[in-house]
């Protein structure tokens, strides 16, 4: 049964999680990051991003995260899509945005890699499922 907390299954209240993902593009290419052995996910390449916090846009939060995460700042264009997936710790509202990076240049914090791709190459890594649909859509749309 879904209700406006989470989806309850087996009992268990499943949390809403909502997040945003920056596709950096630069020179055709797109930055690609992987998540580090802690945490939830371990391993698994995504598009950088994160949390949305009480009272932040998805601009905002993206803006915010990229800052946080990569040390750079980025310009927030178009809305590529938003996906929902369940993860076994809640149910993750995924939305992703084409990026520009605006100052400064990519570093690792909390990622422990990070590529530069083609979009034709995006799916030779082993994605988080949350962001599959969204390289479905880059792959043709920069193709």
């Amino acid at each position: 049964m879904l209700d406006k907390l989470g989806l309850i299954m087996n009992g268990a209240l499943r949390k809403n999680i909502f997040v945003v993902g920056a596709v950096i593009v630069r020179d055709g290419l797109v930055l690609c990051a992987q998540r580090g052995l802690e945490g939830s996910l371990p391993g698994l390449w995504e598009f950088p991003g994160g949390k949305i916090e009480s009272g932040e846009s998805k601009p905002e939060a993206l803006r915010r995260e990229i800052s946080e995460e990569l040390g750079c700042g980025v310009s927030v264009g178009h809305e590529i899509t938003t996906t929902v997936h369940e993860y076994e710790f809640g149910i993750v509202h995924l939305t992703t945005f084409y990026c520009q990076i605006e100052e400064g240049a990519p570093s690792l914090s909390e990622h422990s890699e990070m590529r530069w791709l083609k979009p034709s190459d995006l799916d030779s890594l082993d994605w988080a499922p949350a962001d599959i649909p969204t390289i479905d859509i880059i792959s043709s749309e920069l193709a």
